[in-house]
């Protein structure tokens, strides 16, 4: 298994609209397996395709234990959200060591399909309504900061101006993933 680059905020690919899932192959379980290695040695309960910079409508997920329930989703559709919210923190490895407070539906209802292609729904409750939620938010190009409240995302976005500049030494022609999106470094196409 390969350990996959976490893009940060910033990177572009974070606004992309992921695209279906239509090839149920091998190279979708090898990508699922590398997106589950490379959130659990960041410490995540979810990670989109996109923040691995692959635009495909995949996530992964764990409910945070060590041996506990652990999957991966593809072409994830919101069905029903409750009205009554659940108040917790909230963060994304895209925004390292940040957390704001974010209210999310208690329960949801969605419909998904899994690694071989078969379709499922499923209720989920609390914690996993909450990280699924974030993930499917993600595969739709928005970010957890879009739901903050003014100030929290104004902070939020300060923090990661500060952690990109003291990563590239304030060169803003260094842009995470820039190769990905088909131009290199110094902005020249390629």
């Amino acid at each position: 298994m390969t350990r996959l680059d976490i893009r940060l905020f910033g990177d572009p690919v974070l606004r992309q609209q992921a695209r279906t899932v239509t090839d149920f192959d091998d190279r979708l379980a090898t990508l699922a397996r590398n997106m589950h290695e490379t959130m659990a040695a960041a410490s995540g309960v979810g990670l989109a395709a996109n923040q691995v910079g692959v635009l495909k409508r995949l996530f992964t997920w764990s409910d945070g234990e060590d041996d506990g329930l652990r999957g991966a989703v593809a072409n994830p559709r919101l069905l029903d959200a409750s009205e009554e919210v659940q108040e917790g923190d909230e963060g994304c490895l895209s925004f390292p060591g940040l957390f704001y407070p974010l209210d999310r539906p208690l329960r949801v209802q969605v419909a998904w399909q899994d690694l071989s292609g078969d379709g499922h729904e499923v209720e989920l409750e609390g914690f996993l309504a909450r990280v699924w939620l974030h993930e499917m938010d993600h595969l739709d190009g928005v970010l957890f900061i879009d739901h903050l409240a003014r100030h929290d995302r104004k902070a939020a976005m300060r923090a990661m101006r500060q952690l990109r500049d003291e990563e590239t030494g304030g060169d803003t022609r260094t842009r995470p993933g820039s190769l990905l999106l088909g131009s290199r470094r110094d902005g020249d196409a390629l």
